[in-house]
């Protein structure tokens, strides 16, 4: 209240960057580029990356041109991840149901799951194609639903200009030392596109390819585990003996082999009335495969042991979980959008269709069944994917500048998985288990942004959710009978308001006060993951929670900024209260039984400090983007294991740290360095795993190189090192080891 007095009674001097879907009021404060209007609504911590940002960066997928942004990072395993989940702030990297993505305004966030495999669908777009990333930190807009309660996460591609060509390759190699890999892996990527804009007439068309091909590092380790009786055991050596870890490494997994293949259709139309048309197809082909695991154990002959029974160091050991795998899969995207005025209201609506047709999983039993084509499992996806439509409309009334809409979604999946006497064909297969499921949300909001005093402007909104999950079930064998059981159908709804004053203080600081709360409701993968007792042919009730709440979140976020000549800084404070947040975790379920599977821990907190800086042209040509941040994540309340009650938040580091320098040597050179840092975070709710090696979640620090130069006027030349000190960090898996890339783009 005090804060919003002293605005009210200041005039609003600070620059203010417009934007293209709210009220220049509303844009006061975005970090980053200022070359185009930021794509979301800019309240919170707001970050907007463009060419200048992009320019520095070795970019081998899309969502590495965000590496650099504060408080942010994206877990990314290898080149061509497609579990690349983004974490901002206290969302961590298994929390991906809590960040909207969207492309071109259309949703490509898969609220499927909330788990380090339902990451967003990045690749609709590549690296050369984006024009701008805007990022949003937390739920302080009434637009967005509870699944901003991260942030909301914008990608933005390239605006036709007349006609156009464009087309870049790039290759790139990671030397990668660990155990008993000692392998350089390769990898290239190929893009082009073309895009026409009828000079007097109202069509526009732009179309890509993407052919992409990595060779990862194995994510898995296998460690020997200790083996009790008489039976014979191999004599091997061979093994790592890594004091840091529970036992001896014997082998790992294979390194992945990944093929994507992308394409991409827009097509616009714009009547002299102001109304645009737009109509976007995509499709993405992927195929990976791990198909050589590697064994780091031999016998006395000299001959790699892959399995069994073994005495290595004097002690009697088990060799198991070496296996092969292959994925094939594909999917598309189809959306429209329509957007100009009725009756002085701006308007505009979306609708967009992504489903997987094709997702087939096939998996060796063990080493030898991979290796002779032996017995396996097969997991099908039937026709997962999702629904998603949006209708907003803004008009000025006086002083006030009110905005309303309506948005909706609807979420299915549903997979199948079968015993096989050969993995590689799954041929003869047997059914084992299903699962199915189903969610739908619908929402409508209104904002009113009134300005209240000499440009300082006051907005409130308010949201209502109703939600729905239906159509769940899980199918097991019973006495070699197929059985199903139905989870009962729920509904939900909630109320969720917003409020925020931005203006200026004295001393020319530039100010934004936000409140917001959030309710994100179960995802499917939440909700309908429960085991089948094939004994009494029902769902387990110890294994799920069928009153699994949805989690809500109070937020707070005050933002200061104030220009020091060249030096641009912000300040961002920051509190979020989380009650019955979602996570998988071992403890009470609603019968009283201990349990691992999705429950309700009561509540979390997370509070925290941003600091952020910008310098343009600090000598002549120097450009700096710096960032750190504290945060405090804690559990403060959990009844289903107290233990864990004031115990910092998994996954979540205390400190973070990125920021980049750019230097433009003459008009044709520019040379980068960037980093990223974090310190060691919680593995685990109770906080009593912790490591520096693999399994854990460890600290890093990244150094980053690139060196770009202008052949011509069409043509540019690129090369970098990500990693250059070659620091060795997990995410549990294993992170990148020092990569160079290189690549050459032209554009006519």
């Amino acid at each position: 209240m005090a804060l919003a007095s002293a605005l009210a009674a200041q005039p609003a001097l600070a620059q203010q960057a417009p934007s293209n879907e709210t009220p220049d009021d509303d844009a006061i404060l975005v970090v980053g580029q200022r070359d185009a209007p930021i794509t979301v609504v800019p309240r919170g911590l707001s970050v907007s990356l463009g060419a200048e940002e992009f320019g520095a960066i070795n970019a081998i997928n899309v969502e590495d041109l965000m590496k650099y942004a504060p408080n942010f990072y994206v877990r990314k395993r290898f080149a061509g991840d497609d579990n690349a989940v983004v974490a901002l702030r206290g969302a961590n990297t298994i929390q991906s149901a809590r960040t909207i993505v969207l492309v071109d305004g259309f949703v490509v966030s898969n609220f499927l799951g909330n788990r380090w495999d339902y990451p967003p669908k990045w690749n609709v777009v590549g690296p050369s194609e984006v024009r701008q990333f805007d990022i949003v930190y937390g739920p302080y807009s009434a637009r967005y639903g509870g699944n901003s309660m991260g942030g909301v996460i914008s990608v933005t591609t390239q605006e036709l200009e007349g006609t156009s060509v464009n087309g870049s390759v790039q290759g790139f190699a990671m030397p990668f030392r660990e155990y008993g890999y000692d392998y350089t892996f390769t990898g290239y990527s190929a893009e082009g596109s073309a895009g026409w804009k009828q000079r007097d007439g109202p069509w526009s068309v732009r179309g890509g390819i993407r052919h992409f091909e990595n060779i990862g590092q194995a994510q898995t380790y296998n460690l020997l585990s200790r083996a009790t009786g008489d039976a014979p055991s191999v004599p091997v050596t061979g093994a790592y003996v890594d004091e840091r870890l529970a036992a001896p490494v014997f082998g790992g997994a294979s390194p992945v082999d990944v093929v994507q293949d992308q394409g991409r259709l827009r097509i616009g139309y714009e009547t002299r009335g102001g109304w645009k048309l737009e109509a976007l197809g995509f499709v993405w082909k992927t195929r990976q495969e791990l198909t050589d695991p590697r064994s780091f154990l031999t016998d006395a002959a000299g001959d790699p042991v892959y399995q069994g029974r073994v005495l290595f160091a004097g002690e009697q050991w088990n060799a198991t979980g070496l296996n092969f795998s292959t994925t094939s899969r594909t999917e598309y995207l189809v959306g429209a959008k329509l957007a100009g005025p009725i009756a002085g209201w701006d308007v505009s609506a979306n609708l967009s269709r992504y489903w997987i047709p094709e997702q087939d999983s096939r998996t060796s039993a063990n080493y030898l069944a991979g290796e002779s084509g032996g017995a396996g499992t097969q997991t099908v996806q039937d026709v997962p994917g999702w629904w998603t439509g949006d209708i907003a409309a803004e008009h000025e009334i006086g002083a006030h500048k009110l905005a309303l809409g309506v948005n909706a979604n609807l979420y299915a999946t549903a997979q199948e998985t079968f015993a096989t006497a050969n993995w590689r064909s799954a041929s003869a297969p047997v059914f084992t288990a299903a699962t199915r499921g189903k969610t739908s949300l619908w929402g409508i909001w209104v904002e009113d942004a009134w300005l209240i005093g000499p440009d300082v402007t006051l907005t409130g909104g308010i949201r209502y959710d109703r939600w729905r999950a239906f159509g769940g079930g899980l199918s097991g064998l019973v006495a070699c009978v197929r059985e199903d059981e139905r989870y009962a159908e729920r509904t939900d709804d909630s109320i969720s308001p917003k409020l925020s004053i931005q203006g200026e203080l004295p001393g020319a600081i530039a100010a934004q006060l936000s409140f917001g709360t959030a309710t994100r409701f179960p995802t499917v993968g939440e909700l309908f993951q429960g085991r089948f007792d094939t004994d009494l042919g029902i769902i387990d009730p110890d294994s799920f929670d069928p009153d699994l709440r949805p989690e809500k979140s109070r937020d707070v976020n005050l933002i200061l900024a104030r220009n020091f000549g060249k030096l641009r800084t912000t300040a961002s404070i920051f509190y979020q209260d989380v009650e019955d947040a979602i996570f998988s975790f071992q403890g009470l379920n609603q019968f009283g039984t201990v349990v691992s599977s999705y429950k309700n821990v009561d509540r979390t907190r997370q509070v925290g400090v941003e600091l952020i800086g910008e310098i343009r042209d600090l000598l002549p040509r120097l450009d700096v983007d710096a960032n750190v941040a504290w945060t405090d994540a804690r559990t403060l309340r959990n009844t289903p294991d107290p233990r864990a009650e004031g115990v910092q938040f998994p996954r979540i580091p205390r400190w973070r740290a990125n920021g980049n320098i750019r230097y433009q040597i003459a008009d044709p050179v520019k040379l980068s360095a960037g980093w990223r840092f974090a310190t060691r975070p919680n593995s685990d709710l109770l906080g009593q795993v912790r490591g520096g090696a693999y399994g854990f979640q460890t600290e890093y620090f990244f150094i980053d190189t690139r060196a770009s130069v202008a052949l011509s006027e069409t043509l540019d030349l690129s090369v970098g090192i990500d990693n250059l000190f070659n620091d060795q960090a997990y995410v549990s898996h294993p992170l990148p080891q020092r990569t160079f890339v290189a690549d050459i783009k032209a554009k006519w």
